[in-house]
């Protein structure tokens, strides 16, 4: 979040500026860690908010399907999601631009901003970067999957994939869960070296993605693949899955093998047949949205090899930006 002209912290206030203007800054990370020191701090209102998407009208989300603009000439697109919680009385837009970025890599592939209002008046309360929301809610809402999902001895975490997913994963995962080693792929190796020479912890820098895999228990992968990079038979029998990439219909970060031999949990079902590519693809059957074994209405079968596909959805940063903001205003 960025202040305006007269404003103290990191956001954009009715009470200041609220048009003040969004800029990179590789100081963000240190602004944002008063007030989201740690994506675990979210854990309580993501499944609180999980479980009440789930339960229909009645858990008070108006979340709508995301509306995705393609920018074909420069291969990226702009996504809208508008969401309103009532539990929450929290109404947010996340405006969001995710690229290829085949050749610039000094650019992040996502990019986003969280507009704030107060649902009393329609009036905007705050601007949020958007892009730590994003990642601090995604890790935190993986977390909550493998939780309920990962088998009951898993000591192996593997990640695919080195970009700024990977870091927020492996902050809540290594906080949360205890694992015996952390593996790392990336596609550009020295990226994957760049990251284990980073985080707080031993992590071996793996030549291929199935040496990352074989024999992990709790597999993520967070990158921009549009094709397979993940084989249902490097998979170990009983093994959780994170797939966070992939977010387009044509997009695949998982093979037809493990999609079909795994039992498949989602944030949204609307989401998964209208998104992913590696649901609607494979023709892979959802069993169960998150939230739904968040109630305790559908079982978690963490004895079954699992896939959580995550798209990501806008009740999460709704609650993740009422919690920074509500931080933020008690600072004050």
């Amino acid at each position: 979040m960025r202040g305006g002209r007269g404003c103290r912290g990191p956001v954009s206030s009715a009470r200041c500026s609220p048009w003040a203007p969004l800029r990179p800054s590789s100081s963000a990370p240190r602004r944002w860690e008063k007030h989201l020191r740690r994506a675990s701090l979210l854990l309580p209102a993501l499944e609180a908010a999980l479980a009440n998407f789930s339960a229909g009208a009645a858990g008070g989300v108006v979340q709508p399907l995301r509306t995705v603009v393609p920018v074909q000439r420069h291969g990226g697109f702009l996504g809208v999601m508008p969401a309103y919680s009532a539990a929450d009385d929290a109404l947010t837009t996340k405006l969001v631009t995710f690229y290829e970025h085949k050749k610039d890599s000094s650019v992040p592939s996502h990019q986003a901003t969280v507009l704030l209002f107060d649902p009393r008046n329609g009036s905007l309360k705050a601007v949020l970067d958007g892009s730590v929301i994003t990642a601090k809610r995604t890790a935190a809402v993986s977390a909550i999957a493998t939780k309920l999902l990962m088998p009951a001895f898993a000591e192996v975490l593997c990640i695919l994939g080195a970009g700024v997913q990977a870091y927020s994963h492996y902050d809540i995962f290594t906080e949360l869960f205890t694992f015996k080693e952390v593996r790392i792929w990336n596609r550009t190796k020295e990226k994957a070296v760049k990251f284990a020479n980073s985080v707080n912890g031993p992590v071996r820098v793996c030549s291929s993605a199935q040496e990352a895999v074989t024999g992990a228990d709790v597999i993520i992968t967070v990158t921009m693949a549009t094709t397979p990079i993940l084989f249902g038979d490097w998979v170990k029998p009983g093994a959780h899955i994170n797939a966070v990439g992939a977010s387009r219909p044509d997009w695949r970060e998982l093979d037809d093998e493990l999609m079909k031999n795994s039992v498949l949990f989602v944030d949204s079902r609307e989401a998964a047949l209208t998104e992913s590519g590696d649901v609607i693809l494979s023709g892979a059957e959802i069993f169960a949205e998150l939230g739904e074994v968040v109630k305790g209405t559908k079982p978690a079968l963490p004895e079954k090899t699992t896939v959580f596909k995550s798209l990501g959805m806008a009740v999460e940063d709704t609650v993740a930006a009422k919690f920074v903001y509500d931080s933020w205003s008690a600072g004050n």
